[in-house]
């Protein structure tokens, strides 16, 4: 059974940071990838960035420069740093996890979401 357990989100102020973080829990696979997505209330849920396991990173265009993912693959941790944030960035952010089993199936699952807001 793999869990995602998201932590990080709150209300900021325009050009202020936050920091979101994501534990996957579990056992019997390894990580392909982890990214963040988020939903804003209308919208679409967007990727924001995503980490691999051989510690690659991409970015949507619109967090690009402002918004850093780190991972700890030890850990089954990823990072969300976010930086010189907007009242566009307010959505909620979902963490999701690529996992690779030992029969070489894969598998993808997602966290709860964190609520971030942020004010002009």
């Amino acid at each position: 059974q793999v869990q995602l357990a998201e932590s990080g989100g709150g209300l900021v102020r325009a050009g202020g940071s936050l920091r979101l973080s994501c534990v996957v829990s579990g056992s019997a696979f390894s990580i392909n990838a982890m990214a963040w997505y988020r939903e804003a209330p209308g919208k679409q849920r967007e990727l924001v960035a995503v980490f691999t396991s051989g510690g690659n990173t991409n970015y949507g265009d619109s967090v690009k420069g402002r918004f850093t993912i780190s991972g700890d693959n030890a850990k089954k941790t990823v990072y969300l740093q976010m930086n010189s944030l907007k009242p566009e960035d307010t959505a909620v952010y979902y963490c999701k996890v690529v996992v690779q089993t030992s029969s070489q199936y894969t598998f993808q699952y997602w966290g709860q979401g964190t609520q971030v807001t942020v004010s002009s």
